[in-house]
């Protein structure tokens, strides 16, 4: 549902230059602007989503979501919103602020503050309509005189540096390449960029793409994240996405099975423990909670975890300390817990099996993945990225049309993992073949 939005002399910021944000800030501030600051896409949606600002001002790459599939996205959930480029430009279609005159008054005065790096006529970003949509193409040193930024682009999403000359074929044929032109050369027809935009997860999905846009609303937070989902969903993969796209990405991402370790141990593996807390502590421990200090822990199968140690876990998410088994001292830590589940927590607090106020702590943003039997669509691509892995270790084989539509009218109640062994099994049975054929793809036997 798109949200209009006010005139209420306040702004986004958008850019991973700290220092133009800080240029930005102070010449806006002065006209009374209430300014908001974001490194990347995600975080700025988020900031958004809070602020409701007049205007939203971007910069022409961000490292964690394509520059013209964001700004098609707050044209769509905010039409009331101005957005503008870094270099003052308009996106196509935004409407005007009653006071953009005041926001490229401080991008004016943020590139003279700049020196010598400041805008140029020649330089300037030329916007680009294509398909209903805008992208921006700029020179290689931008209107701030970041150099290399679409170098930059490239190595965010993955890609090669580009090497080829703009305009050429290679930039026509790639989706998401962001040709290099100045304000005199002809502009190059480009291509919109492929709807997934977070890297680890495969498939374009309705389902899938609300997933990755509550990822990137949460991620730039401190927020404690539920991940439910049933046995082999990607729950993992959804907790790695939400630690990459936040800030504590160059930090730790410590991972603990909570099912996976007997309950006497379970607290010690958690809290960590000093020598001879108790039998077989011949050494002090680190506790996965502090060795997470800075990043983020994920608790995969939080229902499993005892309801004693429960108490302890609430005690840590109020006041982020712990105390060490066999320790007096309390230790603080900084910590960004997501937790995961495929059991229904809150019905586990109706029975009194688990606490209600851990599962409020936890809570606080829940995002459900969804089953495999529901994004049907997506089991193509799935399919071609398992058979890709498995092709580099050996020749790599392909699914035979009939295979493909086996593959569709299973139920999956084993979701991503099962198909990833579905397709193994394949591989072996198809032998020196290069094609995984219908008699090769063989789902397991549920018995009553």
């Amino acid at each position: 549902m798109a949200v209009d939005v006010g005139s209420n002399r306040s702004v986004v910021l958008a850019s991973t230059d700290v220092a133009l944000r800080q240029r930005l800030r102070v010449s806006l501030t002065g006209m009374r602007w209430q300014v908001r600051e974001a490194a990347g896409g995600a975080e700025a949606m988020a900031q958004m989503e809070e602020l409701r600002p007049e205007a939203l001002v971007m910069d022409h790459w961000l490292p964690d979501l394509e520059v013209g599939e964001f700004a098609g996205q707050v044209a769509a959930m905010y039409p009331g919103v101005d957005v503008l480029w870094m270099g003052g430009d308009a996106v196509a279609g935004s409407i005007r602020s009653p006071r953009r005159h005041e926001i490229l008054h401080a991008l004016r005065e943020a590139a003279d503050a700049g020196g010598s790096d400041g805008a140029s006529a020649a330089a300037a970003p030329v916007a680009i309509p294509q398909g209903g949509r805008t992208w921006q193409a700029t020179s290689r040193e931008s209107v701030f005189g970041e150099k290399n930024q679409i170098a930059k682009g490239h190595e965010a999403v993955g890609l090669p540096p580009q090497t080829h000359a703009p305009g050429s074929a290679q930039d026509l044929g790639h989706p998401l390449v962001l040709t290099t032109v100045h304000a005199a050369q002809a502009l190059p027809v480009l291509k919109p960029a492929l709807p997934v935009a977070i890297a680890e997860m495969i498939g374009s999905s309705a389902p899938m793409m609300e997933l990755a846009r509550l990822i990137r609303l949460v991620a730039p937070r401190s927020a404690t994240v539920l991940i439910e989902g049933e046995t082999g969903s990607g729950k993992e993969v959804v907790a790695k996405a939400l630690h990459r796209l936040s800030s504590r990405a160059q930090k730790p991402f410590a991972v603990l099975n909570c099912a996976a370790i007997p309950e006497a141990l379970l607290e010690a593996e958690l809290f960590g423990h000093t020598r001879g807390a108790f039998t077989g502590a011949v050494t002090s421990r680190t506790g996965r909670i502090e060795a997470a200090h800075g990043g983020t822990l994920f608790l995969d199968e939080i229902g499993e975890m005892p309801m004693a140690l429960q108490a302890k876990m609430l005690r840590f998410l109020e006041c982020g300390e712990l105390q060490k088994v066999g320790e007096n001292e309390v230790v603080r830590v900084d910590v960004r817990v997501i937790a995961a589940t495929h059991q229904h927590l809150e019905k586990r607090t109706a029975e009194g099996t688990f606490r209600l106020d851990l599962y409020h702590r936890l809570a606080v943003f829940p995002v459900e993945v969804p089953a495999l039997r529901e994004r049907v669509e997506d089991i193509p691509a799935l399919a071609e990225f398992f058979l890709a892995e498995m092709g580099k270790e050996s020749p790599r084989k392909r699914l035979s049309p009939a295979a493909l539509e086996s593959l569709k009218g299973y139920s999956w109640p084993g979701n991503v993992r099962e198909l990833a062994h579905v397709l193994e099994r394949g591989t072996i049975l198809a032998g020196d073949s290069a094609e995984i054929g219908v008699g090769e793809i063989r789902f397991r036997r549920v018995t009553a």
